[in-house]
């Protein structure tokens, strides 16, 4: 793809979110949805084999459904209310159906299930900017909307950081196991969205440090698989020490950066009298850790059989990822000291 149209398309990007984060109309929030899916569809389809062109259709359909279910949802509320702001939702019935559409754009469980498929058939930039990017502004009217239903939103967020942790467990592919990262993160995230916006912002900074980490690491060395990760240790081997620290930071492990997030979060559901919420969540946490463990050993205590005559790929092409992997893993390793100052910034 020529870098004028990508870059056409990156702005394109860029134009949909920032509309659906100025909009208070629920009209221009559709809008700025519709943009930012067309402006991805061709990022996704253009390596042209098969898995690609599915999973750029499964992404299409899915995309869609949500968003025609979002207008259906505004126009019913606007036929019932009369009004077309977004933090004017009074109507339960549209109410619903436009959580539930936020929660499908952003595969939130049980409607997750189309997003490891999806991210199964891209390469590993363009499944970055899905499971990042695509991701603000379906957040940011699901904190617009007033609040209606605890309860609900909370049962989808420990039903996401359940099945986050528990589909990654028999995965082999890697795209697989980091979209059920981002299911279990996004449920932790929304867990805490309704008692501290400031906080899930800051959980979702730290969870995109940690991703960009994570997915130029594997970019970097050119694996998908479980079992690749075990070449890694010849192509890159500064690289390969590092991984299993951007993993357990991914996971939640101290003294590293994603530590602070879910340790903030449980504290903030304490407060809120909401302790076996908290228990619940740091339990399902445990089953991603697995995941994340399994991969540590896998890139570090495992060694590739070479039973052909081949050479060892000591050294790697020039790549231009240099740079942001080395301020992201800087990020995702090193930011727990600095975290009262980072809180005391997003509250101020």
């Amino acid at each position: 793809m020529s870098a004028y149209i990508t870059s056409f398309l990156l702005f394109a990007l860029g134009l949909g979110t920032t509309i659906t984060f100025a909009s208070s109309h629920w009209l221009l929030a559709w809008m700025g949805l519709e943009i930012n899916t067309l402006a991805i569809l061709p990022l996704m389809a253009q390596h042209h084999h098969p898995r690609a062109t599915e999973a750029t259709t499964k992404y299409f359909l899915t995309q869609a459904t949500a968003t025609a279910v979002l207008l259906f949802a505004s126009i019913t509320n606007a036929w019932l209310t009369g009004q077309w702001d977004i933090q004017q939702m009074t109507a339960p019935a549209p109410m619903m159906m436009i959580t539930l559409a936020l929660a499908l754009k952003i595969g939130l469980a049980p409607l997750h299930t189309w997003f490891p498929e999806v991210l199964q058939g891209l390469n590993l930039v363009t499944g970055l900017i899905l499971s990042t990017w695509q991701k603000l502004a379906p957040l940011i009217l699901l904190f617009q909307l007033p609040e209606f239903n605890k309860t609900g939103l909370i049962i989808l967020a420990l039903v996401s950081t359940l099945m986050g942790g528990w589909g990654g467990l028999n995965q082999t592919q890697l795209r697989k196991i980091l979209a059920y990262s981002s299911i279990a993160h996004l449920g932790w995230l929304v867990l805490v969205l309704q008692f501290s916006p400031s906080l899930a912002f800051l959980a979702f900074t730290t969870y995109i440090f940690m991703t960009f980490s994570a997915f130029l690491t594997f970019k970097l060395n050119s694996t998908t698989t479980i079992n690749a990760l075990a070449t890694t240790w010849s192509k890159a081997p500064a690289v390969t020490a590092m991984v299993p620290l951007i993993l357990l930071s991914l996971g939640g492990l101290p003294p590293l950066t994603g530590f602070a997030p879910k340790w903030m979060i449980l504290q903030e559901l304490t407060k809120q009298d909401l302790a076996l919420t908290a228990m619940f969540a740091a339990l399902t946490a445990l089953l991603s850790l697995y995941f994340y463990l399994r991969l540590s050993y896998a890139i570090t205590l495992t060694m590739s059989p070479n039973n052909l005559s081949s050479i060892t790929p000591w050294r790697l092409p020039f790549h231009h990822y240099s740079m942001p992997l080395s301020l992201t893993t800087m990020m995702t390793l090193l930011l727990l000291p600095l975290m009262p100052a980072i809180v005391t910034l997003f509250n101020p």
